[in-house]
């Protein structure tokens, strides 16, 4: 990186912080239909007053920039929350969740957006700008679910992308809790399409082995986050979720399956989950706490 670039990176986590925003709309059940059939499960919502599962809240309120808005890699150019880096690449690098009280189809919620920091990070492909975004979700006032994003953001400089998870330490035991998911061309653009998400590392091969240096198509970090919840939605459905933490530790690429996995704890109250390929180090962790 040079020198201005560093200059650039600094300037950005010592002044940059755009003011919060609010958006507000109605949930209907459409999108969480979807999602059910990308998972190969019964819907999991259908009528009015049907809850959200939790973190289902992600396919509701999305941005939808016009395509002259969008750069070189689909992402918009220009945004509120977007750092005023040239030629930036992101990453979703998790997150910290609590759920306050379900959402449920038919209710009119209100999305208040914020950052509430903004960090340098000296990583293995160069220097990183962290930036955590809250958005608390709110319905009469009420909050209903308040969640923590960690961005991260660096600039191209000619160095391979990919990182791996290595391999596994402990031969990878079979969990109380497992499903496995092959993520495939059809289901990553379908989740792309769902979430109204145009990075081309998840739908252009060419684009992400060539321009950003992947190995093949990147799988999403939200598609693992729900992937990950499916778990207790699966094996646990009594237990009401009241916290999710996760964290992104290597990418996950199409076509190799890869398993979300977990073991509840001795006294139930909550779970440790994971995903990662087959003799590999978990390329995510999470934590899940139950009322």
């Amino acid at each position: 990186m040079t020198a201005g670039a560093a200059e650039a990176f600094a300037a950005i986590e010592a002044g940059w912080r755009p003011g919060p925003v609010e958006t507000t709309g109605s949930v209907d059940a459409a999108p969480g239909l979807a999602l059910s059939g990308l998972f190969d499960v019964e819907p999991a919502v259908r009528d009015e007053g049907d809850p959200l599962p939790p973190l289902w809240h992600w396919l509701h309120l999305l941005d939808r920039p016009a395509q002259a808005g969008l750069g070189e890699d689909g992402h918009p150019t220009d945004g509120l929350f977007l750092p005023p880096l040239p030629r930036r690449r992101r990453m979703f690098g998790g997150g910290r969740v609590a759920f306050h009280a379900p959402i449920l189809v038919g209710d009119r919620v209100t999305r208040r957006s914020e950052v509430v920091s903004v960090r340098l990070r000296e990583g293995g492909s160069g220097l990183l700008l962290l930036v955590t975004v809250r958005h608390t979700w709110t319905v009469d006032g009420q909050p209903r679910t308040v969640e923590e994003q960690d961005i991260v953001y660096k600039q191209p400089d000619g160095r391979p992308a990919a990182r791996t998870a290595g391999p596994s330490e402990d031969g990878h035991p079979r969990e109380p809790w497992e499903f496995t998911l092959r993520p495939d061309e059809t289901l990553l653009f379908r989740f792309s399409a769902l979430t109204y998400n145009a990075h081309r590392i998840h739908y252009d091969r060419a684009y992400a082995r060539d321009t950003e240096g992947y190995p093949d198509l990147v799988v999403h970090g939200p598609l693992l986050a729900l992937a990950l919840l499916e778990l207790p939605r699966r094996y646990a459905p009594d237990r009401r979720v009241t916290s999710f933490a996760f964290r992104s530790r290597a990418p996950l690429f199409a076509p190799e399956p890869f398993t979300v996995a977990g073991t509840p704890a001795a006294d139930g109250a909550s779970a440790a989950l994971s995903a990662r390929t087959a003799g590999a180090a978990p390329a995510v962790t999470a934590t899940v706490t139950f009322a």
